[in-house]
């Protein structure tokens, strides 16, 4: 769902754009309260993982595929203000790097793909965990209805931005119809792959999903006919444990995603671009800034095997956005830190 340049016009593109910037702001002023010791070097790993799996599209319906938004994923691995940040760095290293997405149009992409769907998202996974029996199962379920409706909802807020600033005159209705109808299908394929990865961290280390956290139910014991908590195991602070394992093994998934799988994902037209096309959206489409750049189309330029190429911008915007992102999540990190230190010693004063 990446907006090119030209489709909404400059009043409502700068007014996104400030609501972006106001966004990210908050986001990470919020991301030092989200990210620790043990989940800081994850967040630009998440990142990572969102930019590989948006090279997979999938075949939603006839000459049209859909990618993963990741809003929903970001929000509920590492937090609601880290995942802003999260999706707003994919999105910058696209729209920079691979011309995915207009430069004008960026704080249109960062409101509609990073500030919507993980709004919506992880208000959604929060109702749900609260009514749901507090396993670790009901977490997977949260997830999944969250990242589904997600999807149709960032499909309404565009609909709402081409309403207010639309370059073409499409009757906002069909806009409208189109736009919702395909999102919902590519929100199915949102919320599948985004409870299969919640759920696969959640199996290995629970402790690093920011959504599950508080939600584990003791385990019970009966003794003389009657239930009671067991005795809590001692174990290794979660501080101490080591996350390199799980970082060394997303970063590879990743790889391998950009890196091979994306050889054979749809080469069909996403969701929003088959409906400008169909509906005229696209009538005033701009040239994208960055269409001579190397990696321009998820391509090395001057490299003519298609699977070389494209595998190797792959891994090149995989490397690129974890460095960017943990680059970023570590300077958070420690200005918690630094901020905390200050705090105790003024206090000890």
């Amino acid at each position: 769902m990446h907006v090119p340049d030209g489709f909404i016009n400059a009043p409502v593109s700068a007014a996104t754009g400030v609501l972006a910037a106001g966004a990210i702001a908050v986001s990470l002023r919020g991301a030092r309260r989200e990210l620790d010791e043990r989940t800081a070097p994850l967040a630009g790993l998440v990142a990572a993982f969102i930019f590989s799996v948006q090279m997979l599209n999938f075949p939603v319906a006839a000459g049209t595929s859909g990618h993963l938004l990741g809003g929903a994923l970001a929000a509920i691995l590492v937090g609601p203000c880290t995942g802003v940040l999260c999706v707003s760095v994919v999105l910058l290293m696209q729209g920079i790097l691979f011309a995915d997405g207009g430069l004008t149009a960026l704080g249109v992409n960062i409101t509609d793909m990073a500030l919507v769907t993980v709004v919506v998202a992880y208000a959604v996974f929060r109702g749900l965990v609260k009514v749901l029996p507090r396993r670790r199962r009901s977490v997977t379920i949260a997830s999944f209805v969250a990242a589904l409706l997600s999807v149709p909802c960032a499909a309404l807020a565009f609909t709402a931005m081409y309403a207010l600033g639309g370059t073409t005159n499409v009757p906002i209705g069909k806009v409208l119809t189109a736009m919702v109808g395909v999102h919902v299908l590519i929100g199915i394929g949102e919320a599948v792959i985004t409870c299969l990865t919640v759920g696969a961290v959640i199996a290995v280390r629970p402790d690093l999903v920011y959504g599950a956290r508080g939600l584990t139910t003791p385990l019970k014991l009966r003794i003389g006919g009657e239930l009671v908590d067991a005795p809590t195991p001692v174990a290794a602070p979660a501080a101490a444990r080591s996350t390199r394992k799980v970082w060394g093994f997303g970063l590879i998934t990743a790889l391998l995603l950009a890196g091979v799988v994306s050889f054979y994902a749809s080469a069909s037209p996403d969701g929003l671009m088959k409906v400008a096309h169909d509906q005229g959206i696209d009538a005033k489409e701009r040239p994208h800034h960055s269409d001579g750049s190397p990696l321009a189309g998820y391509g090395v330029k001057d490299i003519s095997d298609a699977r070389i190429s494209g595998g190797l911008a792959g891994v090149i915007g995989v490397g690129t956005t974890v460095v960017v992102g943990s680059g970023i999540f570590w300077v958070v990190r420690r200005r918690r830190t630094n901020t905390t230190t200050t705090s105790a010693r003024a206090e000890a004063v």
